[in-house]
């Protein structure tokens, strides 16, 4: 499904959808720098009823946040080196225990969901629009 994204308010739009095709534990984001992933995480976790403050787990690697579903599990992998880095936060075990986990710049650990069902989301930026494509 696509999606174009004109607007903030566009992103609501985004996150419904997103809600209503969840059947997986794993979204993956992709996109370039200040595509919108972090923007329609805050949607998206916003949308699932959680009321913590949503932000770019660029230096954490990783933030919890409560849902009325469960965990959310947000990571950005762009600062991991190698999928070992990925294995020593303990992804695996997060993976395991959420409800969601969004991972942001995935490359690093794409390989390791060879088998696994999984959602993706892709963002391009278009000057002052953005197009979405969900899987």
């Amino acid at each position: 499904m696509q999606f174009n994204i004109n607007t903030i308010e566009d992103w609501q739009e985004i996150a419904d959808h997103t809600v209503s095709q969840l059947i997986h534990n794993i979204l993956l984001l992709k996109g370039n720098l200040g595509a919108g992933k972090t923007t329609f995480t805050q949607f998206l976790l916003k949308n699932l009823g959680s009321e913590d403050e949503v932000s770019s787990p660029t230096y954490s690697i990783v933030n919890e946040y409560n849902t009325s579903k469960g965990k959310v599990y947000h990571f950005d992998l762009y600062r991991l080196k190698n999928i070992e880095e990925a294995y020593d936060i303990g992804i695996e075990e997060y993976l395991d225990n959420a409800f969601l986990c969004i991972i942001e710049w995935p490359e690093v650990y794409e390989d390791e969901l060879y088998g696994l069902k999984y959602h993706s989301m892709s963002i391009i930026n278009k000057g002052d629009s953005r197009e979405i494509t969900f899987e």
